[in-house]
């Protein structure tokens, strides 16, 4: 298995490739920063990359972003996140990546070697391993970022209606409620989702429409 180390830290970057070495891969390149892994990607094409979350200049997000820029690139290219960190922005990205091949694992939390090998060779192979702590991050971002969160399952219904173009009356039939239900279920959308009266009602109701399109 031909392999790509990213991380800044070198006793960390050293201590990797000689682990990877002990199990047979070939470590083609051990780099420091973003830029480099995405170079190493695409000069060596591995099969596996496992990269650090934080890497210079801002040790922030560089090593998840040039991981989702190096897969641009390497369309597919499997990468393993090994860091300290959850970076929810773009491990979001890596997941909603259909073509698989990506993990991200806590370095804190990997406690047997033949656990992290056998993830390095899952994610190789083209499948998933997530840490759940990170996957419970990512659901409470979603969650989070989702305008309809807050909605109750019967307003979700009362919307999913209005989607259809139906109009008050028309909803209350179909979910077998009054027209004063309706309109209550409407007004709670409407404040749940930051919609006031000064918009104008037609406007709202437009504007609640798309919400829940692009949810």
């Amino acid at each position: 298995m031909r392999v790509v180390v990213a991380d800044d830290a070198v006793l960390i970057r050293e201590g990797l490739i000689r682990l990877l070495e002990e199990f047979g891969c070939e470590v083609v390149a051990a780099v420091g920063d973003g830029d480099g892994l995405v170079e190493a990607v695409a000069e060596h094409r591995p099969d596996v990359s496992v990269v650090d979350v934080r890497m210079p200049p801002g040790f922030t997000d560089e090593g998840l972003r040039a991981a989702v820029e190096a897969r641009r690139r390497v369309p597919g290219a499997p990468m393993l996140i090994l860091s300290q960190y959850v970076e929810v922005s773009y491990a979001d990205d890596l997941l909603a990546d259909a073509r698989g091949a990506v993990g991200y694992l806590l370095k804190d939390r990997v406690v047997d070697v033949d656990d992290f090998m056998g993830g390095l060779r899952t994610v190789a192979a083209g499948g998933t391993i997530f840490d759940p702590q990170v996957v419970a991050q990512l659901m409470v971002r979603r969650r989070r970022d989702d305008p309809l969160a807050l909605l109750t399952p019967r307003e979700r219904e009362v919307l999913g209606l209005m989607a259809e173009g139906r109009s008050n009356p028309a909803i209350g039939r179909q979910l077998v409620i009054s027209d004063g239900a309706v309109e209550k279920h409407i007004r709670s959308i409407f404040a749940k989702l930051g919609l006031y009266a000064e918009d104008g009602d037609q406007h709202r109701r437009v504007l609640a429409v798309l919400a829940y399109l692009r949810s």
